[in-house]
């Protein structure tokens, strides 16, 4: 399930740590937000190095659909009610100065990633009234939004909000071309941070600056960051044969689509099937975009497919900077939503002008605020989750027992009076896994989409054999695959 990025792009490579490094900063994670926040950081005069557990890129970055854009779905009404104007227009005024560094960066390093300035467009289905609240606070803000009544895709709309010379590009070749000026070790995973020292198996970076851009901070203690986030997935059918839309599109409605070209403008990208991690237990989203395709677009042809985690913040705004005041040096970069590309580079320059000693001049993205009108009900609903996902760890015990599954299908079954987690393959091999989460100690649960175990109250992910896929998790869930191969024969369904 690689990603049109991941097939089209060829990334550098980089050694991995060893011994004692001494810096200015290290950046923890090289995503498009590691590798912006280090590119900035260089670029200022700080001497900076960036760890990176796998591969650059090698994340969520892979599997963005790379819209770079202002226009993040009904967020200017929310953020007005919930923040009042003045930290609305600071949210509006740092995605649009986001937008120019990106061309910026791109002019400048002659960087070849298919960057294109397109048009974004925000359309409805079934509510007129809430995509017009949107475009006045997006008026009021300053935005240069405008609402039509028609869009070339091939379903009815009610209205639409057209936000003009927004951008898209290949992110992969993007960051490619900056990492070849930054000092990164990959295959360099951090285990620990202690003060302003960060641990790794072969090596120990002391740094005056530390800052997690890891996606999700996998230290609990540090901005308790758990509490006040969810991660949610979403699917992606990438289509020849399709149609040139001209532009980058999505819907206001939960379920809805999301569409923008690729390529020549050849590939379509159709997106959707938005759901919290850990709760697709019954899967078909792929096969869902697969019907809307044929139904949209019959002569079309699938050439790949995929899927993206977003960690949602409980307020919706990103959590950027300084995480607690105070000595510690430690700054984050998190809870994105589904606008990763405006948020990483929003990221690079407010922490990188923080550790130059410069006024936050975007403190509505303080990841020290607590508001309670805007971030009551996604903390109520995030403790909610981590309960359930606890009481079912520790309380219930399922009836299935392993000889019952089928070939091809996973799931949490009761295997020598303990709960476990089975995955048998069409071959009939049995992988066995815990079903704790080591983050929290959640209940994971079967995602038959990706064969994977993903946990409902976090959003960690593993794969069948319990080897980690996603954090805030650092390590893997046992597999005892001795015992696996040797009750294949037995566990066959007859």
């Amino acid at each position: 399930m690689d990603s049109i990025w991941t097939k089209t792009t060829e990334l550098p490579h980089f050694p991995p740590i060893h011994g004692t490094i001494r810096t200015d900063a290290v950046v923890i994670g090289g995503g498009i937000a590691g590798i912006l926040i280090a590119y900035f950081l260089q670029a200022k005069g700080i001497k900076t190095i960036l760890l990176e557990a796998d591969t650059i890129g090698s994340g969520q970055t892979k599997n963005t659909t790379a819209k770079i854009t202002s226009q993040h779905s009904l967020i200017y009404t929310k953020l007005i009610r919930n923040f009042g104007v003045e930290k609305a227009k600071q949210y509006a005024t740092a995605n649009q100065c986001a937008i120019e560094e990106f061309a910026t960066l791109v002019n400048e390093n002659d960087i070849h990633c298919a960057f294109e300035r397109k048009d974004a467009f925000l359309y409805t289905t079934t509510d007129k009234e809430s995509l017009e609240n949107e475009w006045a606070a997006m008026q009021t803000l300053g935005l240069s939004a405008e609402l039509v009544d028609h869009i070339p895709l091939p379903f009815p709309i009610l209205s639409a909000i057209k936000l003009p010379n927004q951008a898209q590009f290949n992110p992969l070749k993007f960051i490619g071309k900056l990492a070849e000026k930054l000092t990164i070790y990959e295959q360099s995973k951090v285990n620990a941070v202690e003060q302003n020292k960060v641990f790794l198996d072969n090596a120990t970076v002391e740094a005056e600056h530390i800052i997690f851009a890891t996606h999700f901070p996998f230290v609990n203690s540090i901005g308790h960051f758990f509490m006040k986030m969810h991660q949610e997935r979403s699917y992606v059918v990438a289509l020849k044969h399709a149609q040139q839309v001209n532009g980058m599109y999505i819907g206001i409605e939960d379920n809805t689509l999301s569409l923008r070209n690729a390529g020549d403008g050849d590939i379509l990208f159709l997106g959707g099937e938005n759901h919290r991690t850990g709760e697709n237990s019954q899967g078909g989203r792929y096969e869902n975009l697969r019907t809307m395709a044929k139904k949209l677009y019959p002569n079309s042809e699938e050439i790949g497919h995929w899927s993206a985690q977003d960690c949602m913040s409980a307020d919706e705004v990103p959590y950027i900077g300084k995480v607690m005041k105070g000595a510690v040096p430690y700054y984050v970069a998190t809870g994105f939503c589904k606008w990763g590309m405006t948020s990483a580079m929003v990221s690079a320059m407010l922490i990188s002008d923080l550790i130059l000693g410069k006024e936050n001049k975007w403190d509505v993205f303080a990841p020290q605020r607590m508001d309670i009108l805007a971030s009551g009900k996604g903390v109520l609903e995030g403790g909610i989750q981590a309960v359930k996902g606890l009481t079912k760890e520790f309380l219930f015990m399922p009836n299935t027992e392993l000889d019952e599954m089928p070939c091809g299908h996973g799931g949490i079954i009761k295997y020598k009076d303990k709960k476990m987690g089975a995955y048998k393959n069409h071959q009939g091999e049995i992988f066995l896994v815990n079903v704790q989460c080591p983050h929290l100690g959640c209940q994971l649960e079967w995602n038959p989409d990706e064969i994977s175990w993903d946990c409902p109250c976090h959003g960690s992910r593993f794969d069948y054999m319990g080897n980690l896929m996603d954090n805030p998790a650092i390590k893997g869930i046992k597999c005892d695959c001795k015992s696996n191969h040797s009750t294949t024969s037995i566990d066959k369904p007859s």
